[in-house]
């Protein structure tokens, strides 16, 4: 029982065949020659012709139909054709002509001259359909005895062009060349969580009682499921190739003054920091979307959990079991499920005009919510972030006002509403913990309770100043008329800057110091931002020492920010 090739070409090429086929008897298939030249994709690449077991990817083109051929040589012959849709729902038709009987009964084997090969070439007409189908599922036609003859399989995308793979085979018995499902071929979840979703299915008989080569492959995604494992991968395809490319994005520069080793932006020269603006002083590039459908094979087990989901969204997944040696798939029936909702945190009040200190877990969120108790014209909302950058998000009843991260000292001024409330939603840093000082009130006041601060908070030691038991030290002031306090603290020489950013919280303040580590305290301010930079020299240090030097600026209520600490060390011999 064989399948014959047939050739690229038709109708002259099937005639040729055809003449051989009535004329001669064909030689018995070279199983080891036929299994090498099936690996070998080029043979087959864009040809009409359909081997006999083993399975061919092709593509089409819309509202352009293509056809495929092979020859059944005798009667009375199993066969199976199986056609699998990728991108696209496809209309596909099997028919059948067939051989004629006046031939000869034997060929010479010679070639014959052209003219008498046309003479031999056969008409085929519309034929027999067998089959036809329409739609996007992997569709079968089987029959366990076929007559011999001329077979068309003719096939259609009007949606769009698309991707297909087919199957055909004169020994279905004895191939099996898909992965045969179990009796239950359900997706089931077995576990459920807020980010996660365990999957189990029962395993697939060919790997388990036939010993083929069989692994899973899982595909999840938002949108639905999947009836095959090509259809997936021409999902991913198409999301990789149009993936969307992320906007080039600009870092904020340093504020700082030239001959004091400060660099400013002119464009910032008349702004404080954060207090008066809601510039926001970095710029970031939004990340491209990531692919919205992802494929994991996972060997030979027939658990799995999905993690890193989105809480309250809902899922599809999809198995298949994957003929390693082949590269043939087979669908489970897929399932869907939708994640937990996050679990609903205490919402934390804010007073009028008090200062709320708030800590964030690791990449958590925190919600608080302000309801004026009087009408009001609007809201100024103080944020102090003591470490990490953190994201702000405001609504108004419901409403989205503002969504900012936040490095340092931030003032937002709000339009108010009668009888308003707000939710704030603040967002933790992927670094660590975040800890924040949180203020919001309606009450309009000249003297603000957190102290102005410049661009650039960086402590800058003069090098060339540097003695055996001093350093000279220089910080930019405001407009306003601020408190800095200086204190010094020696560290071990194998004190790193790795080690100070982690000590780096800018709202724990001066109380938090030994009265020994403190160097002075003193008033400073300059109507001229360009004259706003401050020196002091501190003494009392011995040589060869390291020290950590701080500056704290008070505001007028007694809360305080911490500028970037500075090490220093002293020289070792005058």
């Amino acid at each position: 029982m064989r399948l014959c090739l047939g050739p690229q070409r038709w109708p002259l090429g099937l005639a040729l065949v055809l003449g051989v086929v009535v004329g001669q008897k064909l030689p018995t298939r070279d199983e080891g020659l036929f299994q090498m030249q099936i690996r070998d994709k080029t043979l087959f690449h864009d040809s009409s012709v359909i081997p006999d077991g083993a399975e061919i990817s092709g593509y089409l083109f819309r509202d352009t139909p293509k056809r495929y051929y092979f020859v059944v040589e005798e009667d009375n012959t199993p066969l199976s054709v199986t056609v699998t849709p990728c991108d696209a729902p496809l209309e596909w038709k099997l028919t059948l002509q067939e051989l004629p009987d006046e031939a000869s009964g034997e060929g010479s084997g010679k070639p014959e001259p052209l003219d008498q090969q046309k003479q031999q070439q056969v008409t085929v007409d519309e034929g027999t359909e067998l089959f036809s189908y329409k739609g996007n599922d992997v569709e079968s036609y089987v029959a366990t005895s076929s007559p011999s003859g001329l077979y068309q399989l003719e096939m259609l995308s009007t949606e769009k062009d698309s991707n297909f793979k087919v199957y055909a085979t004169t020994t279905p018995e004895s191939d099996q060349p898909y992965p045969e499902l179990p009796y239950d071929p359900r997706v089931d979840v077995t576990a459920l969580g807020r980010t996660t979703v365990t999957l189990a299915w029962k395993p697939t008989p060919t790997g388990v009682l036939m010993g083929q080569p069989v692994q899973y492959c899982v595909v999840i995604n938002k949108e639905h499921n999947f009836k095959s494992l090509c259809a997936a991968e021409a999902k991913i395809s198409a999301d990789d190739a149009f993936m969307a490319v992320p906007k080039p994005g600009r870092d904020f520069s340093p504020f700082d003054f030239a001959h004091f080793g400060f660099v400013r932006s002119d464009n910032d020269f008349n702004k404080d920091r954060g207090l008066t603006s809601n510039k926001i002083s970095r710029s970031y590039t939004a990340k491209p979307k990531a692919s919205d459908i992802q494929k994991v094979c996972i060997g030979n087990k027939n658990i799995f959990t999905v993690s890193d989901l989105k809480p309250d969204t809902q899922y599809y997944f999809d198995v298949f079991a994957v003929n390693s040696a082949t590269n043939t798939s087979t669908a489970y029936v897929g399932t869907f499920a939708r994640t937990k909702e996050e679990a609903r945190q205490k919402t934390v009040e804010l007073k009028d005009g008090k200062v709320s200190d708030v800590f964030i877990k690791r990449k958590g969120s925190k919600f608080l919510r302000f309801a004026p108790v009087s009408s009001h014209q609007s809201v100024t909302l103080f944020v102090h972030a003591c470490l990490d950058s953190v994201q702000v998000q405001v609504r108004r009843d419901g409403k989205l006002l503002l969504s900012q991260n936040v490095e340092g000292v931030r003032q937002f001024q709000l339009r108010g509403k009668p009888k308003a409330k707000y939710l704030i939603r603040l967002r933790g840093s992927r670094k660590g913990a975040s800890t924040l000082k949180v203020l919001a009130t309606t009450k309009p006041s000249s003297k603000q309770p957190f102290p102005s601060l410049p661009e650039d908070t960086r402590i800058k030691a003069f090098d060339k100043l540097r003695t055996c038991s001093t350093a000279t030290v220089a910080w930019l002031g405001t407009q306003d008329r601020n408190k800095y306090c200086v204190y010094k603290k020696e560290v071990a020489e194998s004190y790193g800057e790795e080690q100070r950013r982690r000590e780096q919280n800018q709202c724990a303040g001066p109380e938090t110091r030994r009265k020994s580590e403190k160097v002075l305290c003193k008033y400073f301010h300059s109507p001229n931002l360009q004259k706003a930079v401050t020196t002091e020299t501190i003494t009392g240090l011995e040589p060869g020492k390291t020290y950590l030097l701080d500056v704290y600026v008070v505001g007028h209520s007694g809360h305080s920010v911490k500028y970037q600490s500075k090490l220093v060390k002293t020289r070792k011999y005058c």
